[in-house]
């Protein structure tokens, strides 16, 4: 049965392949973003600021699905303003797409959510599920943005039917995948290697699984409350570094220690906390559920990130 879906910031390379995706099993889609209203072939472009009531909430009136995709990207420097953004583009957003549910008198039956595995904090050892404790505090572009997002969906889904939340390690691929060209300039200039000793962890997750999970959470209905989205392996950094240079075939990269990442951050624009904090995500949900990942070794994940 087709449903109708909205997008909620569905103009970056997952919405653009869920909006796909969603069209070809002949759903019909509005995708709320920052481009003008359009009509294309099997769905709809519907403008909106992200921060007040307009025509775009008439999309609402009707939904079956929202999928909430919205918000600024975190890879920027850890300023008190580029902290307010991170919040505005997230908590805030959640909270204008629940005021505009009220203003048309509508709930849909599903709110997919985006959040993050950075909820969790910096974890040195052992592992984090959907059954492990949330930190009170931690880094905060990390936990604070995103436990401000969370208290923002379950304030807004208290009376949905079937909430979803996904919180999602670091993605490999899609089409635009910035974080791949930035890792191909570092290995083709001899930086890619071990970061501040390399133990930290990173939870990833292949672009295919994470598109396979979101269209699984739209439309199985069985799939309700909070999920990690990571595969089922977490590496050490010193392994993820290696497998990109294995990727682009070069032997060696100069390690950084943590006060020269801190500095090359800051010289870049991005948040040092990103690559010098992690932490080792296990989806036990998704894997007692019976989901079946496609790509579970790291190099496989980055060799079809450049294929794509």
């Amino acid at each position: 049965m087709s449903q109708r879906v909205v997008l909620i910031g569905g103009s970056g390379f997952l919405g653009r392949e869920i909006r796909a995706r969603l069209v070809a099993l002949g759903d019909s889609v509005d995708v709320v973003g920052r481009s003008r209203d359009q009509v294309h072939e099997g769905w709809r472009a519907v403008h909106w600021d992200g921060q007040t009531l307009g025509p775009w909430i008439d999309s609402l009136a009707d939904a079956d699905v929202v999928v909430h995709l919205a918000g600024k990207r975190v890879d920027c420097r850890p300023t008190d303003a580029n902290l307010r953004e991170l919040i505005s583009s997230r908590e805030g957003t959640v909270r204008v797409v629940g005021a505009a549910l009220q203003e048309v008198g509508h709930q849909p039956a599903t709110w997919v959510q985006m959040s993050s595995l950075a909820r969790y904090g910096d974890v040195p050892t052992g592992t984090v599920d959907e059954f492990s404790r949330l930190p009170l505090d931690g880094v905060p572009q990390q936990v604070e943005v995103c436990r401000r997002w969370e208290a923002a969906y379950r304030d807004v889904t208290a009376s949905v039917e079937r909430p979803v939340l996904l919180r999602p390690g670091i993605a490999i691929g899609g089409d635009d995948d910035p974080a791949l060209a930035q890792m191909e300039r570092l290995v083709r200039f001899g930086l890619a290697g071990t970061v501040a000793g390399g133990d930290q962890w990173v939870s990833w997750i292949a672009a295919i699984d994470m598109f396979d999970i979101i269209m699984r959470a739209i439309k199985n209905s069985t799939m309700r409350g909070e999920y990690c989205v990571t595969a089922p392996e977490a590496v050490q950094n010193r392994d993820f570094m290696a497998a990109y240079r294995r990727a682009f075939g070069r032997r060696f990269g100069i390690p950084s220690a943590a006060p020269l990442v801190r500095l090359g951050a800051q010289l870049l624009g991005s948040d040092p906390s990103l690559i010098l904090t992690g932490r080792a995500g296990v989806p036990t949900r998704l894997l007692a559920e019976g989901y079946e990942f496609r790509v579970t070794d790291i190099d496989e994940a980055i060799r079809l990130a450049i294929q794509a």
